[in-house]
């Protein structure tokens, strides 16, 4: 049984999500085709990067008296898209995200993920929990998550992330999550879900890496500690960066303070993450995002 959100009685609405060349004249052909076929515009956001000469959209509007049909909106736009060289995507409000969780034994951002979108926070279609360790199918079993355990290790981790690609692509799943999922993705699996997994971490990198980091932090006396939301790349945690917050802390914090602390701001930051993503708010470019919050 997969787990979905269940929200209000919005409109049906359509999200385009582009980039291009910069150039005069893209947000009023934009504009001009959603006029033309009855839409009306509910939310536009645009940015132009300086350095790239690349211009960014996004525009939400509404499908009611919309006269394309959703299955030919697509096509329909693509020859706005060639005039203007865009890579361009387009989404719809009435299609949840089918989103897939990873999990080793942590369970701080599981629980965050399920509840937000249980109560409505989110808009996803929680289709499965796959754990390198059996903790937490207890959990998904009191919310009727199906849950797989796929044990990894060194000597059988290729076999174990193919019967893991299996198991998102039976379930079809556009978004993985790795909610503090300790290990480390081959190149052959983050190549298959290209900027459609996102991962959690304290933002101590690359001080204090290793294990114990909130150790190594109190030995050291900092000040700030944070977290840190991206997408996954073949580079370790270097992927572009979602989201990110940080909280200050004292020499009256213990180093269980900073554990407290530390876990709310990563489910916190990674909630905020998948959020956006999920409301279709993200654009990948090299190694950075535009973010339209």
């Amino acid at each position: 049984m997969a787990f979905a959100y269940s929200g209000g009685d919005d409109p049906q609405r359509a999200i385009l999500l582009l980039s291009c060349p910069d150039t005069q004249g893209i947000v009023a052909e934009v504009s001009h085709f959603i006029f033309t076929y009855g839409g009306n515009i509910l939310d536009s956001h645009q940015h132009s990067d300086g350095e790239s000469g690349t211009f960014f959209m996004r525009v939400e509007w509404s499908l009611a008296g919309f006269k394309i049909p959703m299955e030919k909106i697509h096509t329909a736009f693509e020859p706005v898209a060639l005039k203007f060289d865009m890579d361009f995507r387009i989404h719809f409000s009435s299609r949840a995200t089918r989103m897939a969780i990873m999990v080793s034994q942590y369970d701080h951002c599981l629980y965050d993920l399920i509840l937000r979108n249980r109560e409505g926070e989110t808009h996803a279609d929680i289709r499965l929990v796959i754990g390198n360790h059996p903790q937490m199918e207890e959990i998904c079993q009191a919310f009727e998550i199906p849950f797989y355990h796929v044990p990894v290790a060194k000597k059988n981790k290729a076999e174990a992330e193919a019967r893991q690609i299996e198991l998102l692509r039976e379930h079809e799943i556009d978004l993985v999550v790795l909610a503090r999922y300790m290990q480390i993705l081959s190149d052959d699996f983050v190549s298959t879900f290209p900027n459609r997994i996102i991962n959690i971490h304290h933002s101590f990198l690359p001080a204090f890496i290793g294990a114990k980091p909130y150790h190594q932090a109190f030995a050291r006396g900092v000040k700030i500690i944070g977290a840190t939301s991206h997408y996954v790349t073949a580079d370790l945690d270097q992927g572009p960066i979602i989201e990110q917050d940080v909280t200050r802390i004292s020499h009256k914090d213990s180093v269980h303070n900073l554990i407290m602390k530390g876990r709310n701001l990563e489910k916190l930051v990674l909630s905020r993450a998948v959020k956006l993503h999920l409301e279709h708010r993200v654009l990948a470019y090299g190694n950075k995002t535009v973010v339209f919050d």
